[in-house]
């Protein structure tokens, strides 16, 4: 992959760690301000666990998509960015564009989503 293509995808990385960086610490945030809030009866302590409960699931999910983005910058730093990680082939740009964090083409990641890869580990 070129330098410009390269440099195109590293600042949408960028922009993506920043954009989870932002929603992590709202979540958080949040999450400390339910835990603030007096709850009286049992509704409202239900309604504070629940909503702990669904901001740590969404933290979570944003918190591994965070790691996958620092993975992909890592690549982008040695060249392996844009290379299937099971298979070695290009990725596909469009596949790029769309999730520029991806560590597979489609029919890798299909084949992991079924659980039938196996990794060899190309970059």
């Amino acid at each position: 992959m070129d330098g410009k293509k390269l440099d195109h995808f590293r600042k949408k990385l960028l922009t993506k760690k920043e954009e989870l960086y932002r929603m992590v610490s709202k979540t958080e945030q949040y999450g400390r301000e339910a835990d603030e809030e007096s709850s009286q009866d049992v509704a409202d302590k239900a309604a504070s666990s629940y909503t702990k409960e669904f901001l740590f699931s969404h933290s979570s999910s944003e918190r591994s998509i965070m790691q996958l983005v620092d993975e992909a910058l890592a690549r982008v730093g040695t060249d392996s960015f844009g290379v299937c990680a099971a298979c070695g082939n290009a990725i596909q740009a469009r596949r790029l564009e769309a999730v520029p964090w991806t560590r597979y083409c489609i029919s890798c990641q299909e084949k992991q989503e079924e659980g039938l890869l196996e990794e060899s580990h190309f970059y």
